[in-house]
This record gives C-alpha cells, sequence and structure tokens, in this order.
C-alpha cells in the first residue's frame, strides 16, 4: 500500500447480525432478546517507527494479531475502536505505516476503524491518519473531537493527549450530547468513516436512537495501582458533570495497561487492555513495570446494559475443550 494510498469513500456497512461461532444465541440479542451491538475496543498501540519498543513489541504487528485473533474467533463488530496512545513517544514517523495498517483493518472488516490520541501521540503528525483532519479554520495542534454514527450508536471521539479535554472540548461535547443523538454535525457511519470524511448529519437523517459511546483514552477516574492513582483524566469532574444525565451509555478508554471496570455517575466506564504490554498488578513500590502481554476488549451494547470482556491474543494451550450441547448453553431457570 502505498503511502498516498485514499480510502474508498462508498463501502456499505454489513447488516449482517454479529455472533461468536459456534455460539447458540447469536450475538446481534442479548440474552433478554434485545438487539445487541458488538465493538472490538482496542487501546495503547505505542507503534514505533525503527526498534520494536523495548526491543521486542512491534505495535502494529500486534494491531494486526488482534484483528486476526477476533475474526478466527467468528466475531463481528460493528465497529472497532482504539482508545489512544497509537505510537510510542517520539516516535511520529511511525504514524505513516499506522494509517496504511488502520486502513488494511477496516477494510478487511468493512466497518468503521475509530481511532483517539493519547498523551504519547503527536496532534499535528497524527493528521495524517483516517479522521484525524484538522479542524476547519484551525490549526494542526488544536485537538478535533468529533461524533460518528455507527448503526444505532453515536460515538463521540475525544481528544485527552494534554492529560485533560479542556474548556474548548467540554464546550462542544455539552453542546453536542444537547443534540439528539445523530442530528450533530457528525458523519454516518459505514466503512470509510474512519476517515474522517466530514459529511454532515442531515436533520431528516436517522437518529441513533440507542445512546452514545465516548472514545478518549485517559479514563475520569484513577488506577487501583497507586503510582497510576492520578493518573487519569485531570478534569474528569468537569467532563462527569457535562456526561450526567445525558444519553452517554458507555466511556471506553484506555492509558492504564490494565484493564478496568467503573460505574461513574451512573455510566459504564471501561479502561480496555493495552495491546502493546500490561502493568505488573504487584510492582515494587514506588515503581511502574509492565510485561509482554498483548490484549483487547470485546464490548456488548444493548437496551439492557454493557459488558465488557479482556481477550489475550495470546494464550498457553488448552487444558481441556469441551462441546457443550444446545440445552447446556441455554439459560437455566430456577
Amino acid at each position: 500500500m502505498t503511502a498516498g494510498r485514499s480510502h474508498p469513500a462508498g463501502l456499505a456497512h454489513p447488516a449482517g447480525p454479529a455472533h461468536l461461532a459456534g455460539q447458540m444465541m447469536p450475538a446481534s440479542l442479548s440474552p433478554t432478546g434485545s438487539r445487541r451491538s458488538t465493538v472490538l475496543h482496542l487501546s495503547d498501540v505505542h507503534a514505533t517507527a525503527a526498534a520494536p519498543l523495548y526491543g521486542v513489541l512491534d505495535g502494529i504487528t500486534r494491531m494486526r494479531a488482534a484483528s486476526d485473533y477476533a475474526r478466527a474467533a467468528g466475531l463481528e463488530p460493528e465497529a472497532i475502536v482504539i482508545s489512544g496512545d497509537l505510537i510510542e513517544r517520539g516516535n511520529s514517523a511511525a504514524y505513516p505505516a499506522l494509517r496504511d495498517a488502520l486502513l488494511d483493518v477496516e477494510d478487511s472488516w468493512g466497518v468503521p476503524v475509530l481511532s483517539v490520541l493519547g498523551n504519547h501521540d503527536d496532534r499535528a503528525a497524527a493528521r495524517v491518519l483516517p479522521g484525524h483532519q484538522a479542524p476547519a479554520g484551525g490549526h494542526a495542534e488544536d485537538a478535533s473531537p468529533r461524533a460518528v454514527r455507527v448503526g444505532e450508536w453515536r460515538f463521540v471521539l475525544l481528544d485527552s493527549s494534554t492529560g485533560a479535554l479542556g474548556a474548548e472540548q467540554l464546550a462542544w461535547l455539552e453542546a453536542e450530547l444537547k443534540l439528539p443523538a445523530g442530528a450533530g454535525a457528525g458523519t454516518v457511519a459505514g466503512a470509510g468513516t474512519g476517515a474522517g470524511t466530514g459529511a454532515g448529519i442531515s436533520a431528516d437523517s436517522p437518529l441513533a436512537p440507542s445512546g452514545t459511546v465516548v472514545v478518549m483514552h485517559h479514563p475520569p477516574l484513577g488506577s487501583p495501582l497507586p503510582m497510576l492513582a492520578r493518573a487519569g483524566l485531570r478534569d474528569a469532574a468537569d467532563f462527569l458533570d457535562i456526561v450526567e444525565g445525558t444519553d452517554v451509555r458507555a466511556i471506553l478508554c484506555g492509558h492504564f495497561h490494565h484493564p478496568l471496570s467503573a460505574t461513574m455517575r451512573g455510566v459504564h466506564v471501561s479502561a480496555g487492555p493495552a495491546l502493546a504490554y500490561h502493568q505488573v498488578m504487584d510492582a515494587e513500590p514506588g515503581t511502574v513495570s509492565g510485561f509482554d502481554r498483548s490484549m483487547f476488549s470485546l464490548v456488548h451494547l444493548s437496551a439492557d446494559g454493557v459488558s465488557a470482556s479482556s481477550v489475550g491474543v495470546e494464550h498457553p494451550a488448552p487444558l481441556f475443550t469441551l462441546t457443550p450441547t444446545p440445552s447446556q448453553l441455554s439459560p437455566v431457570s430456577s
């Protein structure tokens, strides 16, 4: 793929149900029968331009491996989100290769791949990535939040690369959330919206009735690890004041390099694990340490609620393999 490649604009989003291979109940339905949407949540790629990170970690290869794993598992996501730290700090030269990989993943799935920036990212250099064009009339260093509709959901993509959202983004978010999901100045999503076509949603476009998913890098709370206890979003209180009482159903983030789930102001928060490495949870006091494990999160959205499951891209050989009967997979009533 050449560096100047553009993404085809007119691909349609497949309408078939999402499912896990071999599962008796389609994953498009929750246990109560309501429709369920599947999102692959990747985070913390930490791509490098030359040598692998810590001598062994190739973030782009790991991103492709996570995509391959999900496909082999029979998953059919309606969107793929990547919640920041797309490169390792100081490796802006990795963005063109990352751009090509993002477009390849989007092409292979036929669904939008939506990414945001983290504290390791460079706003100006990241403008080459799909969906990260500079805002109209703005500067390359400005944040460029955007709203994208995917099926019945509005995805609001925020930039916390400075560690905070800041007054301008918060004002934009407050205005966006006052609009019905799908009625804002966002993009109607099929494949290709990661490329940031900038097409506005007209007043008579179908809305996104199920609600809003916010994607950003920094979680609006701290980690249980002492060294990361204050590493969450710096203006979390202002952010939560805005989302409380709106149609925001989930906040997907990363940053900590370990999975974390929480409920903040009545909204589900899922900090996904990292593709690059995982935190050592019992590191020596006063230290931060990581070990080589690549993971992603499988998110299900439905009218009943939100779930997030952490998935390891690699794992040891299984201890056993069973083939359950349909009756064993059915819910058991008491």
